[in-house]
C-alpha cells in the first residue's frame, strides 16, 4: 500500500515518524509501513530535502505525481490551498482513499472541491495535533459516507501511530479541532505563565519551565488514567484555608475559565468560516 503525502509539513512529519517508528501495519496481511511505501510532495526544495534525508521517502514537487502514485492519499496542506491543490490533483485520484487534516474543511466541501457528490468517495476528516510530535497525539476521525469499515480501520491504525484517535460525527469536528487540536497553544501559554509565576518567586528559568511542564503533564495522566472528574481532582488539591484555593481564587477573579472557554469558541468560529 503507497501512501503519498501532499504537504510535508509538521503534521506530514508526525504522521510519517510515526509510522516509521511504530512499524505501523495499515491491513490485514500488509507488512509494516517503510520509507519505500511513502512519497511526498512539498512546495520548497529545503522541505523536500529535510524530509527525504529524515525519513528517506521518495519526494517530488509535483502533487499531480503522488495522487497517481498513492493508493493514500492525504491532504496534508492549509486548507486555503485547497481548492488549488485539488484541482491539481481531482482527475487522477479516481476511487481511492483521501485522508484530509486540514481545521474547518467539510466533507461535502472537500468533495465539492473534486466535483462530486461526498457519498461518491472514500474520503476521511483528520485533526492531529502537534504533540504528536512526540507521540502523543490526539487525533479527531471523522468518516465520510463513501468510507468503507476498510478505510476506517486504514487511517485509525495511521494515526495511532503517534497517539490516540477518537471517532467523532462531523458536528463535533469543529469542536474538536478546537479543543485538541489549537488548544496545545493555550496549554504552552499556560506552562510559559506557570514558569513566569515561579521566576518571579525567585526560581531559576530553565527549573520553572521543567515544574511547570511536569505539573501539566502529570495532572493529564491523572485525569486520564483515574477517569475522575477534573473538578473533583482539583478539589483533592484544595486544602481548606490553604495556598492552592487562593491561587483558585486569583485565577477565578481573571475570568480563567471564562476566558479559556471563550478561546476555544473563538477557534470553532474560526473554522466555521473556513
Amino acid at each position: 500500500m503507497k501512501i503519498g503525502f501532499i504537504g510535508l509539513g509538521n503534521m506530514a512529519s508526525a504522521i510519517i515518524g510515526g509510522m516509521l517508528r511504530e512499524g505501523t501495519v495499515l491491513a490485514a496481511g500488509e507488512a509494516p509501513v517503510t520509507a519505500a511505501d511513502l512519497i511526498g510532495s512539498a512546495k520548497t526544495e529545503a522541505t523536500r530535502t529535510a524530509r527525504a534525508e529524515e525519513f528517506g521517502l521518495a519526494v517530488t514537487a509535483s502533487n499531480r505525481e503522488v495522487a497517481e502514485a498513492a493508493d493514500v492519499a492525504v491532504l496534508a496542506v492549509k486548507p486555503q490551498f485547497f481548492p488549488e491543490v485539488i484541482a491539481e490533483i481531482r482527475d487522477v485520484v479516481g476511487d481511492k482513499l483521501v485522508i484530509s487534516i486540514a481545521a474547518g474543511l467539510s466533507l461535502a466541501r472537500i468533495a465539492e472541491l473534486f466535483g462530486r457528490d461526498e457519498g461518491a468517495m472514500r474520503l476521511i476528516r483528520c485533526m492531529p495535533n502537534t504533540p504528536a510530535l512526540v507521540n502523543a497525539g490526539t487525533t479527531a476521525v471523522c468518516l465520510g459516507s463513501g468510507a468503507t469499515e476498510a478505510d476506517e480501520a486504514v487511517c485509525l491504525s495511521l494515526v495511532r501511530s503517534f497517539g490516540e484517535a477518537i471517532v467523532v460525527p462531523e458536528r463535533l469536528m469543529d469542536a474538536a479541532s478546537a479543543v485538541a487540536g489549537s488548544s496545545p497553544a493555550f496549554v504552552f501559554m499556560f506552562i510559559e505563565a506557570l514558569a513566569d509565576g515561579a521566576v518571579a518567586a525567585g526560581m531559576p528559568r530553565a527549573q520553572a519551565y521543567e515544574f511547570a511542564a511536569g505539573a501539566v503533564a502529570g495532572s493529564a495522566q491523572l485525569v486520564l488514567q483515574t477517569g475522575r472528574h477534573p473538578g473533583d481532582l482539583k478539589d483533592m488539591v484544595c486544602s481548606p484555608a490553604g495556598t492552592t484555593i487562593e491561587g483558585v481564587r486569583a485565577l477565578e477573579e481573571g475570568a480563567f475559565r471564562a476566558s479559556v472557554m471563550n478561546a476555544v469558541s473563538a477557534c470553532v468560529a474560526k473554522a466555521q468560516s473556513l
